[in-house]
């Protein structure tokens, strides 16, 4: 079984920069889909940026050029670099993982604020 742990997040003004971190603990596959979905509210959840095993990345709409994800197989975890932020940002960020095998894990979420 796998557990996510998330870090990074806060309060910014709207053309700032923050970080998100999420590490993998378990048994973690580098297989595995990582990435970081965010969910405001009274919305669904949507997709914002994920990384397959061999390095293909897919963006949601709306943050590439702005978001920059990194992934790290030796330590099991993917980094958010979030730039020029938007007050449309604001969002619960949750990290995912899942096994080609597995059902997906999500962190507990992370508070993204851009105020404007």
């Amino acid at each position: 079984q796998v557990q996510l742990v998330e870090s990074g997040g806060g309060f910014v003004q709207a053309g700032g920069s923050l970080a998100l971190s999420c590490e993998a603990v378990g048994s973690v596959s580098n297989l595995a889909v990582m990435g970081w979905y965010r969910q405001a509210p009274g919305k669904a959840r949507e997709l914002v940026v994920r990384v397959t095993g061999d390095g293909s990345t897919n963006y949601g709409d709306g943050v590439q050029g702005r978001f920059t994800l990194s992934r790290d197989n030796a330590k099991d975890s993917v980094s958010l670099q979030l730039h020029n932020l938007k007050p449309t940002d604001t969002a619960d960020y949750y990290c995912y993982y899942k096994a080609p095998w597995g059902l997906p894990r999500w962190g507990q979420g992370t508070q993204v604020t851009v105020s404007s």
